[in-house]
């Protein structure tokens, strides 16, 4: 990090990177519906871009497991059933469990503030009743949250799993909570790392994971 003031290079992205980045959050916002087929001449109009970036792109997707390769068909963009779902949220109990118990052994001042910042967001958006909102920021508190642990390989895994969650939450909108119990459960979280209470805040990440699940199991 440079002086106050000092201008210092900016990161650039590859090509690849970016057409990844825009293809995963069309999955991930549903432009790009489950189930949907790749065509690679017309993906590559719509982007102004040449094949070979899109393929590449692609190939990222399917190793995120956001994409799906049929032989002699091509790429599909995935569907979840109800299996799928639960899996997704108890993968992320235990990448989020795990990031729990690092922030409690860290720096939880650091973690805290972050959150809070987090949690302002998502209580604005609760109070918009704006639910494409509340999502971003929901997942955007899930995402501090990881990061705040310190391992880039819990963030690395959590991303892709925050897409699919994204997925299940557009296609079952009726599921997702009232903007003052998302509100209220995320504070909670924050509140518990702010006490250094461990025990509380494994308790609680699992049962707002549980939670979800059964939410989607009733849908």
């Amino acid at each position: 990090m440079g002086q106050l003031g000092e201008l210092e290079p900016v990161p650039r992205k590859s090509t690849v990177e970016i057409v990844s980045d825009e293809l995963r959050s069309a999955i991930m916002y549903g432009s790009l519906e489950p189930g949907a087929q790749l065509g690679e001449a017309e993906l590559a109009a719509r982007l102004g871009i040449s094949r070979g970036p899109l393929r590449e792109a692609m190939q990222r997707l399917v190793q995120e497991g956001l994409l799906v390769s049929e032989p002699h068909r091509g790429l599909f963009v995935i569907t979840l059933d109800a299996g799928d779902v639960e899996d997704v949220y108890l993968a992320r109990l235990a990448i989020e469990r795990e990031a729990c118990r690092l922030i409690m052994n860290r720096n939880r001042g650091e973690a805290v503030a972050r959150l809070t910042d987090a949690l302002d967001a998502l209580v604005e958006a609760a109070d918009e009743r704006d639910r494409i909102a509340m999502s971003d920021a929901d997942q955007a508190f899930h995402e501090v949250l990881v990061s705040s642990s310190g391992s880039p390989r819990l963030e690395r895994m959590a991303h892709t799993l925050l897409v699919e969650t994204r997925m299940c939450l557009n296609a079952l909108q009726g599921t997702y909570p009232e903007p003052c119990e998302l509100v209220e459960e995320h504070r909670r979280l924050v509140d518990a790392i702010g006490d250094g209470e461990e025990e509380r805040l494994l308790k609680l990440i699992e049962e707002h994971m549980t939670d979800s699940i059964d939410r989607l199991r009733v849908s």
